[in-house]
């Protein structure tokens, strides 16, 4: 059997889906003629992408932000009246003694809650990863009310 011999150029990519502080981007590694390199992009795989701040794998839990301070706020209100917690808060918290205030959410239909409940919404983690409650909640007292209102958000 006879034939030539020589060598071939190969090329290799591999794929990478990373973070940085805009989102996530597509890296592209490639190895051609001995060299390694590599490119980056948005998703889509062609529009070229620059990243901004800290280049880390998006399923990596980064550690929080340098302890980050937190503002709290605790409201009674006694017969009628309202307790506004804005959007942006990391809990809220509310405690009935007596009567049945309403509770509305984002401003959805506002729901009765009787005496003797506890209720309590909250995010995990504030910092780096901004998390927060995204809806206001309005707490309105009638005649007979009361309860408490408590709340913490970072500042």
């Amino acid at each position: 059997m006879s034939g030539t011999s020589g060598s071939v150029a190969a090329a290799d990519s591999e794929f990478e889906i990373l973070c940085d502080d805009a989102g996530s981007f597509l890296r592209r590694y490639s190895t051609e003629g001995g060299e390694t390199g590599f490119t980056d992009t948005e998703l889509d795989g062609t529009t070229a992408y620059t990243p901004t701040g800290t280049v880390v794998r998006c399923d990596v839990e980064q550690p929080p932000a340098a302890n980050p301070l937190i503002d709290g706020t605790i409201q009674r209100q006694t017969g009628a009246g309202a307790v506004t917690i804005t959007a942006g808060a990391r809990s809220v918290t509310l405690v009935v003694y007596a009567g049945s205030p309403t509770v509305a959410i984002g401003g959805g239909a506002a729901v009765p809650v009787p005496a003797g409940t506890s209720l309590t919404w909250s995010v995990d983690r504030g910092g780096d990863a901004g998390e927060s409650l995204q809806d206001d909640y309005v707490v309105t007292g009638v005649a007979g009310s009361d309860f408490l209102v408590s709340s913490t958000r970072e500042v």
